[in-house]
């Protein structure tokens, strides 16, 4: 029997004789990699970490001690070791576990991190909690893959260095190329080791009270020591920054070093002081595809374990993403004050083409939407036309900024929401659900969402030649293969499209519900009711004249909308009805409901919720028979 499939929680591990533990690693790694390559997931970041988890299990007496993995998707290991093995082969499948940290999944999981930078301010507020009910145990937060790139992370290191005495948080800075630079050498392990000893830190805290205690000269030799002491440190290692925050900073240290990590653990633990551990570790260690591209592998589809090929059909037809990708390079080839920004998603936002072509105007602002979004506020007052490249859950964390520094003074600044609607198997945290609700609430915002990928071009045209805030969102995947027109001219702002024309059923839809809608109406003509499909195009403005005179011929209207329903579209053309004074009419709005929508594939999940042509035909024949 291998050694994983003896271990059903943390307990089973503890039993695990320490030199056996690196036979565990590998096991670990080959479970992630076998069920990965069948059900695709964020492979690189969890193999990274391997040994990491297995460490903080082996030391920390979890579900009591409480580990924040940030961002999630680093958790595989974490999920084998807490009594999720045997279900790991559903990960990210639809009624699966999901690949992310789910509160509601398992009492190992003490925080649910899907966006990054959440485990400082979360670990605090846990700490805070606990002291307050007089308990004691560790809070551990696991930061990583970027996630200290962003502006929340520090907040968090804020305020827990000025009010954290007594409160037993460990802050571990998983450092894979991706955060701080690597600083390593053998004077930085030999720090670590030393510092790290519990001892020799109470000598180093006794002596300094024997310095101050010195009569007249002991603050100024004590001050002198301390700052010779930091000035070493920060000499060899980034460790001036987080003492900075009042941390005990340690390392950096080799993160697949298990014995030196338990050793190191087993010391820090004991401290009643924030602390900060630097572990260094390599993204994708144990399979050398992950190794040599840990971008590709971040977030992969499946794969042959053998060679690391995708096996996914190749398809000729590329994806919106590409599409948008390659259309904002030919509009940057016109119009030089066109800029590119994104938030540490150059590849997954179709930006590398234009980051290499025009160097000087990319920005990649790393994970800081809040920054990205007022930093093009900035560059549109200087004349620009800033494109935020975002996926629309990103998007959510930068609404403030939207509203104050882009609305208000009616900046011009395009925002390239990809991912809208459905997104998949990365679950509820990631769905771009919420985007067209929330956009529509802004003054001087125009909303638009084409249906295929022709639309999306002429939409990008008509964004570059407006002259305020405006957005448009396109969903994730493969585009329609249409040809498009050429040349692509700009759309007429808030103005509808009418596809089909019948006398039974008035069919709104938005972005690609109006493909589903359009096979619906084919549908529903085999059974001799005739559909009028309306692509609209525009969430805002609403087309009010053509939408009014249809429902007066046609008053059994469906709207349809990879949205949430609450302010979204089907509630704009409501609050337009009433507007305008029309009178009442047979309406069914088809969206997500009022809930968070789980992991599980775009085809299953649109079907669930009632989005695909079936569910549209569906609707339509029950509306008729009110």
């Amino acid at each position: 029997m291998s050694i994983i499939e003896l271990i059903d929680s943390p307990a089973d591990l503890k039993k695990i004789p320490i030199a056996k533990l690196p036979v565990l690693a590998r096991e670990i790694r080959q479970t992630i990699v076998d069920v990965v390559s069948k059900t695709g997931g964020h492979l690189a970041p969890s193999l990274g970490v391997v040994e990491l988890s297995i460490a903080l299990h082996f030391v920390f007496d979890t579900p009591k001690d409480k580990i924040i993995w940030d961002v999630g998707h680093q958790s595989y290991a974490h999920k084998l070791l807490t009594g999720r093995r045997r279900q790991f082969k559903s990960l990210r499948q639809h009624g699966g576990i999901s690949g992310f940290t789910c509160m509601r999944e398992s009492q190992f999981d003490a925080f649910s991190t899907g966006h990054s930078s959440t485990s400082i301010s979360a670990g605090l507020g846990i700490a805070c909690g606990k002291q307050l009910k007089g308990e004691k145990a560790k809070v551990i937060a696991v930061i990583g893959d970027g996630s200290l790139t962003a502006g929340l992370a520090y907040e968090g290191l804020n305020q827990a260095g000025d009010s954290l005495k007594d409160k037993d948080l460990i802050v571990i800075l998983n450092d894979n190329d991706m955060s701080i630079s690597r600083n390593v050498g053998a004077l930085s392990s030999f720090l670590s080791r030393t510092f790290s000893k519990k001892r020799l830190l109470e000598m180093r805290k006794e002596f300094g009270y024997f310095l101050k205690s010195l009569p007249k000269i002991g603050d100024d030799v004590y001050q002198f020591a301390k700052r010779s002491e930091e000035s070493f440190k920060a000499f060899v290692t980034p460790g001036m920054l987080f003492e900075a925050f009042n941390f005990e900073y340690f390392g950096p240290i080799n993160g697949h070093r298990l014995n030196h990590l338990i050793n190191i653990l087993k010391n820090i633990k004991y401290l009643d002081e924030p602390v900060l551990l630097h572990v260094t570790t390599t993204k994708g260690k144990g399979y050398t595809p992950a190794e040599k591209n840990p971008t590709y592998y971040h977030g992969c589809s499946s794969f042959n374990v053998d060679t690391g090929d995708c096996t996914a059909p190749d398809i000729e037809i590329p994806s919106y993403t590409e599409i948008f990708g390659r259309t904002l390079v030919d509009l940057a080839r016109k119009d030089p004050k066109i800029v590119a920004i994104t938030a540490a998603m150059p590849e997954g936002t179709g930006l590398t083409e234009f980051s290499q072509k025009f160097p000087d105007r990319f920005f990649d602002v790393g994970i800081a939407e809040q920054h990205g979004v007022t930093f093009a506020a900035g560059l549109a007052t200087e004349g620009f036309r800033p494109v935020v490249a975002v996926y629309s859950t990103f998007l959510q964390r930068a609404y403030d900024q939207i509203l104050h520094d882009i609305c208000i003074e009616s900046l011009p600044v395009i925002f390239a929401l990809d991912r809208g609607g459905i997104v998949g198997e990365d679950g509820a945290t990631h769905q771009g659900l919420f985007d067209l609700s929330y956009l529509r609430s802004f003054p001087n915002m125009v909303v638009m969402a084409p249906k295929d990928e022709n639309e999306l071009v002429r939409m990008m045209i008509t964004a570059v030649n407006h002259k305020g805030p405006i957005a448009f969102r396109y969903p994730r995947g493969q585009a329609t293969g249409i040809t498009q027109d050429d040349p692509p001219l700009p759309l007429d702002i808030g103005k509808a499209q009418v596809l089909t024309q019948g006398k039974d059923v008035l069919i709104f839809g938005i972005g690609r519900t109006v493909l589903e809608a359009l096979q619906a109406e084919q549908a529903l003509k085999q059974d001799g009711i005739q559909a009028t499909v309306v692509n609209a195009r525009f969430v805002k403005p609403i087309d009010t004249q053509t939408m009014c005179s249809l429902i007066q011929e046609t008053p059994r209207v469906i709207t349809v909308e990879e949205n949430v329903l609450s302010g979204g579209f089907g509630s704009a053309i409501l609050e337009c009805l009433n507007d305008e004074g029309v009178k009442p009419i047979k309406i069914q709005r088809l969206g997500i409901p009022d809930r968070f929508v789980e992991h599980g594939s775009q085809t299953v999940l649109r079907s669930k919720y009632g989005l695909d042509a079936p569910a549209i035909a569906a609707a339509a024949r029950q509306l008729l028979q009110q």
